[in-house]
């Protein structure tokens, strides 16, 4: 099967391109996005794609708005033959991988918790003993758990790096007591999901969500806890690691940039080209997750 990096639906043209998804105005209060195949890391999106991955993201958010009651989502219609005209039309290219949701005003910061000591965190942590500039227990490991989930916002940048801030700039540049807010349903849903992902023998290492308003209200938007916004570990990869010393096995894209690490890419456009068997191994870890989650069932 080969992947849709483009998305032609003959007549439109998208508003707005995204590193992975399509967004087309259908008018003051609504939004048709559209997930594509599309494959970025390091905030560059490739030439290749993952086959199917697109429905893949889509299945798993969508169940997730299902689970998270608790906050407002955008959410308003997953099933393409029922969307407005012209969309309607283009069922068969839109079933699975994309949603009707209400227009947000968006918040411009990745609001990211971190459970385990992973990614740029432990990077910032070897180099100044912090994480999102507040400091941590001394001694820690790669893959290690943190006594409590961290919040750790960062600035947004649909075209380049985002870049990790703390949350005293977080709460300077949005004031309070927005930034609190933020805060603490960040850590409430990452505090769900991770008792959730638990049934399955399933760590959430760490996961960023977006935010918006939507009639004045703060509501969970984009994407959510999915292989692209997450990092999962099964927890027995995860032992098996941390007593070895070594860095836990995480099920989600990692494995792309794990290699892309060992490729001397300076993490700038334009993106090398991957081979066959890492796309592969990528593409079986979104499978993996999109099977756990799936059979969450509402509590």
């Amino acid at each position: 099967m080969k992947a849709l990096t483009e998305i032609q639906l003959p007549g439109l043209k998208p508003n707005y391109r995204g590193k992975v998804r399509d967004v087309y105005r259908v008018d003051d209060n609504r939004l048709l996005i559209v997930a594509t195949d599309r494959l970025s890391a390091f905030d560059v999106v490739f030439s290749q794609g993952i086959p199917e991955k697109g429905s893949i993201l889509t299945s798993i958010s969508n169940h997730w708005f299902s689970l998270l009651n608790f906050i407002p989502n955008h959410l308003l219609e997953t099933n393409a033959s029922r969307f407005p005209e012209p969309f309607r039309s283009y069922t068969d290219i839109l079933q699975g991988r994309s949603v009707l949701t209400r227009r947000a005003e968006r918040i411009d910061f990745e609001c990211v918790v971190r459970g385990y000591l992973m990614g740029s965190a432990y990077k910032e942590y070897r180099a100044y003993g912090t994480v999102a500039g507040e400091t941590v227990a001394p001694g820690m490991k790669l893959g290690e758990a943190f006594a409590l989930p961290i919040f750790s916002p960062a600035t947004k940048n649909d075209r380049g790096h985002d870049e990790n801030i703390s949350y005293a700039q977080f709460s300077q540049q949005l004031g309070e007591p927005l930034a609190g807010q933020l805060k603490e349903l960040s850590l409430q849903i990452f505090a769900y999901a991770s008792r959730r992902l638990a049934e399955k023998d399933l760590l959430l290492l760490d996961s960023k969500f977006e935010f918006g308003f939507i009639d004045g209200q703060v509501s969970l938007i984009d994407e959510v806890l999915t292989p692209d916004s997450s990092r999962f570990c099964f927890r027995d990869d995860w032992s098996r690691a941390m007593s070895r010393g070594e860095n836990p096995p995480t099920s989600d894209k990692q494995i792309l940039r794990d290699y892309l690490e060992t490729t001397g890419w300076n993490k700038q456009p334009p993106a090398p080209q991957l081979p066959e068997k890492i796309l592969q191994q990528t593409a079986l870890q979104y499978k993996k997750m999109q099977e756990v989650i799936l059979c969450l069932l509402p509590e």
